[in-house]
């Protein structure tokens, strides 16, 4: 499950926007292990939106998730790596207050080696991308 360290929320109190680095697959192919976001912190959320929030059982622990929708008890969350878990079919909805900001940008670091022309200019036409709601929030939820 990605998670985010504790430099993000030393920051989070001054600035509604901030920096954070994802860790682990949850969010793979969106976001990758290594991505740099930028989250707005208290923004408005809504389904499809990719959010940074506190783990419902690990309250020190901040994890990235897509809103699916909205459930009676607050949101429900799911990674969009089916395989990785670590989501609301795991701890169930996240309440409201434990949402704190919307991902909005990511960039991708280069990869060591990446020095071939080629290679360069592809990692810049998709190094930085805006992070946009997914078309469908809830496909997979309603797969199951």
């Amino acid at each position: 499950m990605p998670e985010l360290s504790q430099e993000t929320e030393r920051g989070r109190a001054l600035l509604p926007f901030g920096a954070a680095e994802v860790t682990g697959p949850s969010m793979v192919p969106t976001l990758q292990h290594g991505d740099r976001l930028v989250v707005h912190w208290g923004a408005r959320v809504r389904p499809g939106d990719v959010v940074v929030l506190r783990h419902p059982f690990q309250q020190d622990l901040l994890v990235v998730k897509r809103i699916a929708e909205r459930r009676e008890g607050g949101w429900w969350v799911l990674g969009d790596n089916t395989f990785a878990g670590g989501d609301s079919t795991d701890y169930g909805t996240v309440p409201e207050e434990l949402v704190l900001g919307k991902v909005r940008f990511r960039f991708r670091p280069p990869k060591a080696g990446q020095r071939s022309p080629f290679a360069v200019v592809r990692w810049v036409l998709v190094a930085a991308r805006p992070v946009l709601p997914a078309r469908s929030a809830s496909r997979r939820l309603r797969a199951r």
